[in-house]
Parts: C-alpha cells; sequence; structure tokens
C-alpha cells in the first residue's frame, strides 16, 4: 500500500519517515518530496508497506499524531490524476 504522509516537519528526511513507520511493520519504500532548485521538502511524503494490515495499523495510528510539533496527515495515497 502506497501511503501518503503530509504536514511533515521541515527537517524531515527519508529516514526519519521510515523510522516513523518501522513500529507498526516492514517499510519497502519511504521518500520526502523535495523541490528540485533548492532541496528542501515540501512537507509532504509517502511510504510504501506492502502488508496491508500493517500499513492500515500505521495509518491509524499516525494520522493526527504530533511529529515536530506539527499534527500528520496520513492516508491511503490516491493516484495522480
Amino acid at each position: 500500500m502506497e501511503i501518503y504522509v503530509g504536514n511533515l516537519p521541515w527537517s524531515f528526511g527519508d529516514q526519519e519517515l521510515a523510522d516513523a513507520f518501522k513500529q507498526y511493520g516492514t517499510v519497502d519504500r519511504a521518500s520526502v518530496i523535495v523541490e528540485r532548485p533548492s532541496g528542501r521538502s515540501k512537507g509532504f511524503g509517502f511510504v510504501t508497506m506492502n502488508d496491508h494490515s500493517e500499513a492500515t495499523a500505521a495509518i491509524e495510528a499516525l494520522n493526527g499524531s504530533d511529529m515536530g510539533g506539527r499534527p500528520l496527515k496520513v492516508n491511503e495515497a490516491r493516484p495522480k490524476d
């Protein structure tokens, strides 16, 4: 399952994002989206977890939770239009 994670702290990188989800199961990939020119985080990212039940547990536990003083927005990623 591909998971959208919004409202990330600006200081978060791929490893911090993966670490936040690892306590709920195996993280196959975690990536924070960055602006190309500056390399600065855009404040959101995506996590891939292959086990649907682990992914669902992570979404339920982390959505709205405080991370670096910011409430995370976590849900199943929707395909691009």
